[in-house]
């Protein structure tokens, strides 16, 4: 129907006769000739219709409405008033037929750039919304990342290998989404949260290399940085090390960079957890800017300053140049630490002024000489703010971690086009869960400890540390993984350490264990956050815009109404009893 698109034609085109096909962006009636921008997902191409050369063409424009569906035939010609913002910019084609191929109601918000309309009723609307330039981008980054992730592994012989959807429910992990069986009434499939055991089977039957780009589901709270159903690029190799794994997958990003970005980050950097929780707070810490975790125990406590004395950890950053933030500014982020989400109880802050004196809030409880001592354990300089926040260990970090970010946000530290690569290793093998008073496995059941904390599983098990990686990448987890377990006795010991039974084992992973009779290669992986990855390619905070038909905060998908009740001879056909009515 079409000869060109609206994002091809250029000065060398003009003279030609072409036919274009789109939406009508906007139109604009100057009387005696109508000028249409024509948009379609290449561009946009003005048209010009006038009474001058044909006057029922003229009459026939001036009824078009935006987002009315178009054919319009005509010669391009030179522009007069040339628009240098868009690819088409000095060409124009004057029509010399036009046909309305599908008319538009008068659409909820404004398909532009910076629309008018809110995130609930772009995703209502969505199939309006992917019309819009800045989404369609989004899945155009994400279908080229797809693209080139294919082309890199195929050439390590990496093999696609499929894997089942409907699979068999297991304990460990976030909840499972389930589905009924017709055929196998009061039994249920779930549907996987990844591919994880599936993909060490395939390890056992020889495919030694092997990925998938795979839909994984959970059913847990929404987050902007999680969905239901989400994508992984999951991948598992045959006789590996931790450094093969870090090489391979560096090179991976460092391909993806290039091809997407046009450049490679700069080197990746190796942390072990524990340091980065003790520096950050977090592990999965931003590296784009400093402030680093200081320790102010020694220094601290011991003073009569009660909020310091009955703490289990006083601890401090430093933010450069910020000794002139107001006590406005200051009482602003006391009250931002003492949000339920942050949770502390209040905000010590320092001043290192210019002639070399210290202003603190605690003034009162402190000498000169003991603000001079921290002073010095933060390296500080005239000019600097120390902020310091006490309380039990654990928590008093979080929330360090996360006023640091807050800091780097509110200085612009957080620069969406740098980029810091840090793989974050050794962490827990099992992480203690007060509630249920047993072990969970941080990563899952199938990572292997490191060989030297193997026999602390039996009397330790809360110290054992994990042959487990995550990928990070400007604070945003973007992979993990970790080398797994080949060995059954080891196999069923960690069962056991995370207070699984015998039999419970045998009747969950009863296949798994069976395989590892036969000969299990040493093996291990990763599997990257698909959906994160291309967030972070497309420089946003949510996988919402990068994810065609994304699912709300609610996990409601509102432009199909789901999830929605179903009748009841549906849920006959699957033997469940309901009370739809409620």
């Amino acid at each position: 129907m079409r000869t060109h698109t609206c994002g091809e034609l250029r000065i060398e085109d003009t003279g030609k006769e072409v036919v274009l096909c789109g939406w009508v962006q906007r139109s604009r009636d100057l009387g005696g000739m109508v000028f249409v921008d024509l948009r379609d997902r290449y561009g946009i191409t003005q048209l010009v219709f006038s009474d001058s050369i044909d006057e029922e063409l003229y009459k026939k424009a001036k009824t078009l409405g935006r987002e009315f569906v178009i054919k319009a035939k005509g010669t391009v010609v030179e522009r007069t008033n040339k628009n240098l913002e868009i690819s088409t910019g000095y060409i124009e084609i004057v029509s010399k037929s036009l046909e309305i191929l599908s008319e538009s109601e008068n659409v909820p918000f404004t398909i532009e750039e910076e629309t008018d309309g809110g995130e609930e009723l772009r995703m209502k609307y969505r199939y309006l919304d992917l019309r819009r330039n800045v989404v369609q981008n989004n899945l155009i980054i994400r279908h080229h990342l797809a693209f080139e992730v294919r082309n890199f592994l195929n050439q390590f012989s990496f093999l696609e290998v499929e894997t089942p959807v409907l699979i068999k429910s297991t304990p460990e992990g976030a909840r499972d989404f389930l589905v009924p069986s017709r055929l196998n009434p009061g039994q249920f499939y779930a549907l996987p949260q990844s591919p994880q055991t599936f993909k060490q089977l395939l390890m056992v039957g020889g495919i030694d290399k092997y990925f998938q780009i795979v839909k994984c589901f959970r059913d847990e709270d929404f987050r902007a940085d999680r969905q239901p159903e989400f994508s992984q690029i999951d991948c598992e190799m045959s006789f590996v090390t931790k450094e093969k794994i870090y090489e391979i997958f560096e090179s991976l990003v460092r391909h993806l960079f290039v091809r997407i970005k046009g450049f490679e980050p700069e080197k990746f950097y190796v942390m072990k957890y524990d340091d980065a929780i003790k520096y950050y707070g977090t592990d999965k810490p931003d590296t784009r800017f400093d402030m680093k975790f200081v320790e102010l125990d020694k220094f601290a406590k011991g003073k009569g300053f009660k909020v310091f004395d009955d703490a289990e950890l006083v601890v401090g950053i430093k933010i450069p140049g910020c000794a002139d933030y107001s006590r406005k500014q200051l009482d602003s982020l006391t009250e931002w630490v003492k949000r339920p989400q942050i949770g502390a109880k209040g905000l010590v802050y320092v001043k290192i002024n210019s002639d070399g004196t210290y202003k603190s809030s605690v003034d009162k409880f402190f000498s000169n000489e003991d603000i001079k001592e921290w002073a010095d354990a933060f390296n500080a300089e005239e000019g600097d703010l120390l902020l310091i926040l006490a309380g039990e260990n654990k928590h008093t970090r979080k929330a360090l971690g996360e006023l640091r970010l807050e800091m780097g946000n509110r200085l612009e530290l957080r620069d969406n086009k740098k980029y810091k690569c840090l793989w974050v290793e050794d962490f827990p093998l099992l992480e203690w869960d007060e509630e249920t008073s047993r072990y969970y496995a941080m990563h899952h059941p199938f990572t292997t400890p490191l060989e030297e904390d193997i026999p602390k599983l039996d009397k330790d098990p809360g110290n054992v540390r994990a042959n487990a990686y995550d990928l990070v990448i400007n604070g945003v987890e973007i992979a993990g993984g970790s080398l797994r377990i080949n060995n059954r006795e080891l196999q069923s010991k960690m069962f056991e350490a995370l207070g699984i039974s015998k039999e419970e084992a045998e009747k969950q992973f009863g296949f798994l264990l069976n395989a590892f009779k036969y000969g299990v290669p040493p093996h291990g992986g990763i599997a990257f956050g698909f959906d994160r990855l291309c967030a972070l390619f497309a420089g946003t905070d949510s996988i919402r815009d990068v994810i065609a038909f994304p699912k709300n905060n609610a996990g409601r998908d509102i432009m199909i109404d789901s999830p929605a009740a179903i009748d009841e001879k549906q849920l006959n056909d699957i033997k469940l009893k309901i009370d739809i009515k409620k």
